[in-house]
């Protein structure tokens, strides 16, 4: 069964929180001490019903405030699909939790408050949305209970929203009137959009189509080497690693990266099983036909698009500490299991993603996206991300911290 990971983003008390619970409220995905609790928790909406925002704020901060504040994950299937959804908070602050979030995701929902049509926030998550090359825009106009369910104000949202996706080149764009608080066009149709002639919420994500990775050329980052050094295995040398992509064969010819040395794929096993054929997501040993020097950090790649192996690249970085980029420190660039040393040289420049113009000069703090250029002590070995999402992307950490300090987007080589 296909899973398809989808995030919701939109500004504050736009109905985010509200729109997952109700969402796992009419399709019975809510256990029964879940519910219990929610209920205990004694926060009610306007009409004295429970609110269902509850069941996604997991942390105190959150229920005590009635806002989102760090991405919160639930997870449900039905007969035709499995989902992973993540809740973003809607806080400009909180940007870089949502970059997060939306890392891992096929689809995006904005949420779009119907009163308030498109607004700065709307601007913000759409643009973050086609910096991470998400497949699939989904605009929810919420809370249209309380425009009397007008399809002329759907309407008017609508052709504000495409001016702003012609803008941001967002090809696939779908969108929906619902009413989030009160379960209008989630789970079933609502007799309140007589005009609306789509599908509900629910039938849209069983149903909807979306690029996967099967025209991606496999690689498998090397986690650990499978060496006993026993008399029973004396001989036995495989590499362990979670593979991206499909195509993945006995028989393929490799190459190991950032080494560029040669090989053929001997024999893949997973869970003490041999496979013809490795699937995108599964956990495998593989052996190669030749002794080669791998250790945990190289990526084994397809001989057919083996990427790239480069020590200056440029990328799109969101920054995520208090401390603002510093040119002159030498940081670390993780991908995978593989961490190089690296100094951000130039920053080409910052996003102004409220009206997507471009600032030079400029520092990046806190929950800023810019255009950087960074040099490695090594080679670095990658693809970029508009071509491979996975193995294009990393991230930079502070070795004075050992903080997560900026999420990076390979663009291309420097």
């Amino acid at each position: 069964m296909k899973i398809l990971k989808f995030i919701t983003a939109g500004s504050v008390d736009d109905g985010k929180s509200t729109l997952i619970g109700r969402l796992l409220y009419d399709t019975d995905s809510i256990l029964d001490d879940q519910l219990e609790a929610i209920k205990k928790a004694n926060r009610k909406n306007n009409d004295g019903t429970v609110d269902l925002a509850i069941l996604t704020d997991g942390l105190k901060a959150e229920r005590e405030q009635g806002i989102t504040i760090d991405v919160a994950y639930k997870y449900f299937q039905t007969e035709n699909r499995k989902f992973i959804i993540a809740d973003a908070p809607g806080h400009i602050q909180y940007t870089r939790n949502m970059i997060t979030g939306a890392s891992n995701s096929d689809l995006i929902i904005i949420l779009v408050d119907a009163r308030k049509g498109v607004i700065e926030q709307t601007k913000r998550h759409s643009f973050l949305a086609k910096l991470l090359a998400l497949k699939k825009v989904l605009v929810c106009i919420n809370k249209m209970d309380m425009v009397d369910y007008s399809e002329e104000v759907f309407e008017t949202i609508k052709a504000d929203y495409q001016v702003l996706a012609e803008r941001l080149e967002l090809k696939d764009v779908d969108f929906m009137p619902v009413s989030a608080l009160k379960g209008d066009n989630i789970v079933n149709s609502s007799l309140h959009f007589d005009w609306y002639k789509g599908p509900s919420l629910l039938s849209y994500l069983e149903t909807v189509e979306y690029d996967e990775v099967d025209n991606q050329a496999w690689r498998l980052p090397v986690q650990w080497v499978v060496r006993p050094q026993t008399d029973e295995l004396h001989d036995y040398r495989g590499y362990a690693g979670r593979v991206v992509g499909n195509g993945l064969k006995v028989g393929d010819d490799v190459v190991i990266l950032p080494s560029s040395v040669k090989s053929k794929i001997k024999r893949i096993e997973l869970a003490g099983l041999d496979l013809d054929q490795a699937e995108d997501g599964q956990s495998v040993i593989v052996h190669l036909t030749d002794h080669v020097d791998i250790s945990r950090g190289d990526t084994i790649v397809t001989a057919r698009d083996a990427g790239l192996v480069e020590r200056n690249i440029e990328a799109n970085i969101c920054w995520f500490d208090n401390k603002a980029l510093d040119t002159n420190q030498i940081y670390l660039f993780q991908n995978f299991g593989r961490t190089t040393k690296v100094k951000i040289n130039e920053i080409i420049h910052k996003v102004d993603i409220n009206n997507q113009e471009y600032k030079y000069g400029e520092q990046i703090a806190l929950n800023d996206i810019g255009r950087v250029q960074i040099k490695a002590a090594e080679d670095l070995s990658f693809d970029l991300y508009q071509d491979h999402q996975a193995t294009g992307r990393g991230i930079i950490i502070d070795p004075r911290t050992n903080l997560t300090v900026a999420a990076v987007m390979i663009e291309s080589v420097a």
